[in-house]
């Protein structure tokens, strides 16, 4: 099969849980036809990702492999899914696979989107619908565009399976990347603000998972190119990338449990009825409130009551480090990884990141994007044991907010 599109991912933006949902579809249906992978390839990786559950590591939801396993009807070991991921990224681009079928008596009077899920059952309804607007579905020789539209038994299904721009996402793209550690196992990099972490609607290219893609090619045998966590688009600062799968299982667990060290800085503003949690520099206050969807705003994250919606735990540490005026530097750390955690915690004591209009921060002419940044990360090495702790400097835009704002930079911590 040459045409691939991701499955619907839940929560995930990116769809992690729907990409390894149709690898699995797409591997029953290779190995039904007898071209699945060679099983001496695949020996070396058994169990390399049994311990990995579904997480939320700042938004990037990674697949209980079990579960994935069931949903697709497949029974393989993710081992095999993760090579045939990278078949799919290699096939054939531009590929068009055309399929045909009669409508049979159990499907007369269905919705033709419905229909055609019996025609390419791997692939995901919002896809078919896709192709549905695009013109590339026929019935009796003529194109439909409707979703709703009723088919007869009796009738000549047609539809032609098309590469899509998430199809082709996985493609490598030379880019300078900020490396700040490296070594046979894993990367620390320093991510600029204005970068994409990985391929989601609206940035199918240009993203840091392209630029992995290009700067060394054991990222194309990774899934999600080793990434493991993730920042927002406008946040700047430091993220850990595995380079082997043992080392993926590994800082994906430590993630879970806990034992890496996310630190941030942040700029953040009050108004006139703000009640201020520090009564001077130096203290700190965490944030002990579960965040899930926002049931008023789709594409919002906020602190939810978990008896009347779905959402997760979720706890920051927030320290003062300077205030001037309205504005404030403050140190965060993270105990959990939920979509958005600073930035929804900060609204929540009613003091927004400057810059954040998502969530109702205030913009300033020295910043253009939020003023959040990962300043520390700090883990034990799966594979050496060695402690790492890294840090990373402002850079120029924020401290130029700093600067702007009166609030000292000689502040941050030591």
């Amino acid at each position: 099969m040459n045409a691939f599109e991701p499955a619907d991912g839940a929560e995930d933006p990116a769809g992690a849980l729907g990409e390894w949902v149709r690898v699995a579809s797409t591997a029953n249906a290779r190995l039904a036809g007898g071209g699945g992978p060679d099983a001496a390839r695949l020996q070396g990786l058994q169990g390399a990702l049994r311990t990995v559950q579904a997480i939320d590591a700042e938004g990037l939801h990674w697949l209980d492999w079990t579960a994935a396993n069931q949903s697709a009807d497949v029974g393989l070991p993710a081992e095999q899914l993760v090579f045939l991921e990278v078949e799919a990224r290699e096939a054939g681009e531009g590929a068009i696979e055309r399929r045909e079928m009669q409508v049979v008596a159990d499907l007369h009077d269905v919705r033709l989107d419905k229909a055609l899920q019996r025609l390419a059952p791997e692939f995901s309804r919002n896809y078919l619908q896709q192709l549905l607007r695009d013109g590339q579905v026929w019935l009796d020789g003529r194109s439909v565009r409707k979703p709703a539209t009723k088919v007869s038994v009796g009738q000549h299904l047609a539809l032609s399976l098309r590469p899509t721009p998430q199809s082709q996402a996985f493609q490598p793209e030379a880019m300078r990347l900020d490396i700040r550690y490296e070594d046979a196992h894993l990367l620390v990099l320093d991510k600029p603000a204005g970068l994409v972490v990985h391929p989601a609607a609206g940035n199918w290219s240009g993203t840091l998972l392209n630029g992995l893609l290009a700067y060394h090619p054991v990222f194309g045998r990774l899934p999600r190119a080793g990434i493991v966590h993730r920042l927002d688009k406008d946040t700047s600062g430091l993220m850990v990338v595995a380079k082997s799968m043992p080392m993926v299982a590994a800082l994906v667990e430590r993630i879970a449990s806990r034992e890496v060290s996310r630190q941030y800085l942040a700029v953040v503003h009050g108004g006139a009825r703000t009640v201020w949690p520090w009564q001077a520099p130096g203290q700190s206050v965490r944030v002990d409130a579960p965040i899930g969807r926002d049931p008023a705003h789709r594409q919002r994250m906020a602190v939810v009551d978990l008896e009347r919606h779905a959402g997760k735990p979720a706890q920051t540490d927030v320290a003062l480090l300077a205030r001037s005026g309205d504005y404030a530097l403050v140190h965060c750390r993270l105990h959990t990884g939920r979509t958005h955690q600073i930035r929804v915690h900060m609204r929540h004591l009613g003091l927004p990141l400057v810059g954040d209009a998502l969530y109702g921060g205030v913009g300033h002419q020295a910043l253009q994007r939020q003023a959040l940044h990962a300043w520390r990360l700090g883990f034990v090495h799966p594979h050496t044991g060695q402690a790492l702790a890294l840090q990373t400097a402002l850079p120029a835009d924020l401290q130029a907010l700093l600067t702007a704002l009166s609030l000292p930079i000689e502040a941050l911590p030591a």
